[in-house]
């Protein structure tokens, strides 16, 4: 168990599989809240304090998607998406729109848990594993064109438009990057970060993650200036806002 007192919102229509999910987190001795629709959903939110959304993507009125993205507009929250659709198009876009994860039913108890442990880890500092060995500290903030990251409080702010936001996994990337700026990492260093439990991280699904980055991030994704490609040695977190390159 990671922590007590998480709090785990279960957005499901079907009441069995609302059930059975319930019964994964409480086995983890997290706190299970359901919700039979986004609607039901919006009004869980509003009054109660939760750390993880799990939504199901068929649900009736809203879907889970367009519920999934309204959230992201809102917060950091982490989302987990749990639906039927399992086609690689059907993940990317998932991804590409608001959630961290994605667990295509039917699933193993164990790979739907260690996804949550996976998500709430980047989402809730304190719960990241301690890491072997020292290393200089990493910048408590940067100014990357329009956006000003606070590293320490997870925070990231666009100037120019303040209704633009930064998914749990975008952000931690940006972190990853920035442990090491101006030096380049490696697509495995990246995807041991973002969570060995998850085999859904696989070197593509990488990339999809730094193209997501660099739409919100750089002027031009074309000619990016920050999140830069070493071919052959990985991803630079470029903080001398110098002349773009791939």
């Amino acid at each position: 168990m990671l922590i007590e007192r998480i709090r785990i919102l279960i957005v499901e229509d079907d009441p069995d599989m609302a059930e059975l999910v319930s019964d994964l987190v409480e086995a983890e001795g997290w706190t299970p809240l359901i919700a039979p629709s986004a609607e039901a959903a919006a009004a869980v939110l509003a009054h109660e304090t939760v750390h993880l959304v799990l939504v199901d993507h068929n649900l009736p009125g809203t879907s889970g998607r367009t519920f999934a993205q309204r959230l992201r507009a809102q917060t950091n929250i982490g989302i987990v998406m749990v639906t039927a659709a399992g086609s690689a198009a059907d993940r990317v876009l998932g991804l590409e729109t608001a959630a961290d994860d994605y667990v295509v039913k039917p699933f193993e108890p164990i790979e739907l848990t260690a996804r949550i442990k996976a998500v709430l880890r980047r989402t809730i500092p304190s719960l990241k594993p301690e890491r072997d060995g020292e290393r200089e500290p990493e910048p408590a903030s940067l100014r990357l064109g329009d956006w000003s990251v606070d590293l320490k409080n997870r925070r990231a702010v666009c100037l120019s438009d303040p209704g633009k936001s930064l998914t749990s996994a975008e952000f931690t990337l940006l972190e990853i990057l920035a442990e090491t700026p101006n030096m380049p990492v490696s697509r495995a260093h990246i995807l041991d970060r973002l969570g060995a439990e998850s085999d859904r991280y696989i070197d593509r699904n990488v990339d999809v993650l730094v193209l997501r980055l660099r739409r919100k991030i750089e002027r031009n994704p074309d000619l990016p200036r920050h999140i830069k490609t070493r071919r052959g040695k990985g991803y630079v977190l470029d903080t001398d806002d110098g002349e773009p390159a791939l």
